[in-house]
């Protein structure tokens, strides 16, 4: 039994390594724990759900006005500085990263 957790265990580190490793140079450093933690704490899904409506996710078009990693990045920004959320940069990156890996899929 033993030897099944600790075998997950690793199977999911590399799972988890060979993520990060799919993602942009862009976000190399990104800490997804951190974005998702603040992707919830900024309330970002209940802002996109009063500009989209439906679960907000509609915001999120990867063949739309956003088309590489760092636009991405640069929206986050932009959203960041136009609602005052005090986010440091590697905040914003973290966050950036999040939503590529859930949503947009840059490489």
């Amino acid at each position: 039994m033993k030897f099944q957790k600790t075998h997950g265990f690793a199977l999911t580190t590399v799972l988890l390594s060979f993520a990060a490793c799919a993602q942009p140079a862009i976000f190399k450093e990104a800490d997804y724990k951190l974005g998702e933690k603040l992707i919830a704490e900024s309330k970002c899904v209940a802002c996109h759900i009063s500009k989209v409506g439906g679960d907000g996710s509609a915001i999120y078009k990867p063949q739309g006005r956003i088309n590489t990693a760092a636009f991405l990045r640069g929206m986050v920004e932009q959203c960041n500085t136009e609602l005052n959320l005090g986010m440091f940069p590697e905040d914003v990156n973290s966050v950036a990263a999040v939503l590529n890996r859930d949503f947009y899929k840059f490489k």
